[in-house]
């Protein structure tokens, strides 16, 4: 086989470059054209997605105990694939024999797989996008990107950051100390980069490979064996992934069992069991910030996490009411609020903001906005489009008790289309109250503030203590600009500043964005920074005079 490094080098190359400048780029494009993927990758994707329904997914060499799946999409039908099950214990020796191998191939023979499986799922995007679309909800255009090309430009970032990382000192000197009239010391020194341990991925319903990729792809190009755990009931796109890179570590020559699928359903969930193992060094881990207290209070791993916060839209003015009203409009209804980017706060000054179209009251704001969403979402197509379907029912609870939080200026409603819900907007006061923690979903609490200084203060305060991984701020006061600026950099939370065009807060671009800072309760970790993958591998040292 053709050196898989040599033949991707060119693709490592212009990576490490787009992680220096931070400027646009992505070798895998977002959108699904025939002309870009081939005129007949749309009806194979499809065609090969519903080839997998009802079947036993074929998975070779993988531990198998037994047969698990209960997949059903949101968008009505099961999925009724069945995966290759095994108990913890038996995943974890399997990637323990697997692990010395895998620690002793070299960086490049390492990443030059990784590349190739990276390069090989992105032909396969279609039919990831149906695979995301089927397990999260998601709309196709969404699921396409977020699942395919979206979710491997962050797993190549995460693989160039961690080869950047690996690479970045010697791993051999000479080291030549003056000692006066006596012959200098002479010492070589070569320094062995040794993996962690085995690592574990703890997948989200929600967005199963964009949130899985970094974690996945940083582990396995520091050498470290990685087990992957999906969500039960978002297994397909992460089972195509580990098949993927199963195949490609046999071409490579790399053991197979250095990836390995973990599942399990929802009423026999072994994600406890796999994250307490005491082999287990390294946990990835995207979800709620109780079950991350569970790991960090039984795991001895180093953990990686990405977990509940509130985002925030603080409305002080602009010179683009309009606009303003149509960005947020799509922000707050964009798979029906079920991003972690997605905003949740409006804080907005009570005595009204000053716009382009004059002065508005605090309630012609919630009215601007709440057109917008009703104009976006006027046709049922569209709105089904934009919102997507609801994963979690739990979802549909929160919206009910959301409701009685205070004043409906919107409520939620069905778009004809799977499990649905619009988004709920409701006006509540005090500094107490729902708007303080996490309502995961299209639920929009509007908060009237004192003043402008007033609502970024309660912004920022809540990102700080509760946690946030998006702020936005919508100002015409170039100094009340920089001031919230400073206190959101405070806070640890990302700022986007007057968006009204086709960019949104909820998008974080691969290359250029840091998701999460780490700042904040939201997340310790930053993806894809060096602190995201430094801590998978550690420098060991040998030493010895160098013969005369």
């Amino acid at each position: 086989m053709t050196d898989l490094f040599t033949r991707h080098k060119p693709l490592l190359e212009s990576a490490l470059k787009a992680l220096e400048t931070r400027e646009f780029w992505t070798p895998f494009p977002e959108v699904p054209s025939g002309k870009i993927y081939g005129e007949t990758a749309k009806e194979e994707g499809e065609s090969s997605y519903a080839a997998l329904l009802g079947s036993a997914f074929d998975l070779p060499g993988h531990p198998e105990e037994g047969r698990v799946g209960s997949e059903v999409s949101p968008w009505g039908a099961e999925l009724g694939i069945t995966y290759p099950a095994a108990a913890p214990e038996t995943l974890v020796a399997a990637s323990e024999q697997a692990a010395p191998a895998f620690a002793d191939s070299s960086v490049e023979v390492r990443t030059g797989a990784l590349l190739e499986a990276l390069v090989r799922l992105n032909k396969m995007s279609f039919l990831l996008g149906h695979a995301t679309m089927h397990t999260t909800g998601q709309a196709f255009a969404m699921a396409f990107q977020a699942g395919g090309p979206h979710a491997q430009d962050r797993g190549l970032e995460a693989l160039a950051m961690a080869y950047s990382e690996l690479t970045r000192s010697a791993r051999d000197a000479v080291w030549e100390k003056p000692q006066g009239k006596h012959a200098p010391l002479v010492i070589e020194k070569h320094w062995e980069l040794v993996p962690r341990g085995i690592a574990l991925t703890v997948g989200c319903n929600t967005f199963p490979t964009w949130n899985g990729y970094p974690g996945i792809f940083a582990s396995l190009a520091t050498g470290n064996p990685v087990i992957v755990k999906p969500h039960p009931r978002a297994i397909l796109p992460l089972a195509l992934t580990v098949r993927v890179l199963r195949e490609v570590f046999v071409e490579a020559g790399l053991p197979q069992d250095a990836v390995l699928l973990a599942v399990d359903t929802p009423d026999a969930q072994i994600t406890k069991e796999l994250a307490a193992h005491e082999k287990v060094a390294l946990i990835d881990y995207t979800g709620s910030t109780a079950f991350a207290d569970w790991i960090r209070a039984n795991s001895r791993a180093q953990v990686f996490t990405e977990e509940a916060g509130v985002n925030s839209v603080t409305i002080t003015g602009t010179d683009d009411f309009a606009g303003m009203c149509a960005n947020l409009a799509f922000s707050l209804s964009l798979y029906s609020g079920q991003m972690c980017t997605s905003p949740q706060n409006l804080y907005i000054p009570r005595g009204g903001i000053d716009t382009d179209e004059g002065e508005k009251t605090f309630d012609a704001v919630a009215e601007g906005i709440k057109q917008a969403i009703d104009a976006l979402l006027s046709d049922p197509a569209r709105a089904a489009g934009v919102c997507g379907t609801i994963v979690n029912p739990a979802t549909l609870e929160r919206i009910a008790s959301a409701r009685g939080a205070g004043r409906v200026i919107r409520d939620s409603a069905e778009t004809g289309h799977g499990r649905s819900a619009t988004p709920l907007m409701v006006v509540v006061e005090g500094a107490d109250g729902p708007q303080n923690d996490e309502c995961f979903g299209p639920v929009s609490f509007l908060v009237p503030c004192d003043s402008a200084e007033d609502a970024i203060a309660r912004a920022a305060c809540v990102a700080r203590s509760k946690g946030a991984i998006t702020a936005a701020l919508y100002a015409t006061d170039e100094a009340l600009i920089r001031r919230a600026a400073k206190a959101f950099a405070q806070a640890g939370v990302n700022l986007s500043v007057n968006l009204t065009g086709n960019i949104y807060v909820n998008q974080s671009a691969a290359f250029s964005d840091f998701h999460v800072t780490g700042a904040n309760p939201a997340g310790n970790a930053s993806l894809t920074d060096a602190a995201f993958v430094a801590p998978r591998f550690r420098r060991v040292m040998i030493r010895w005079p160098k013969a005369a």
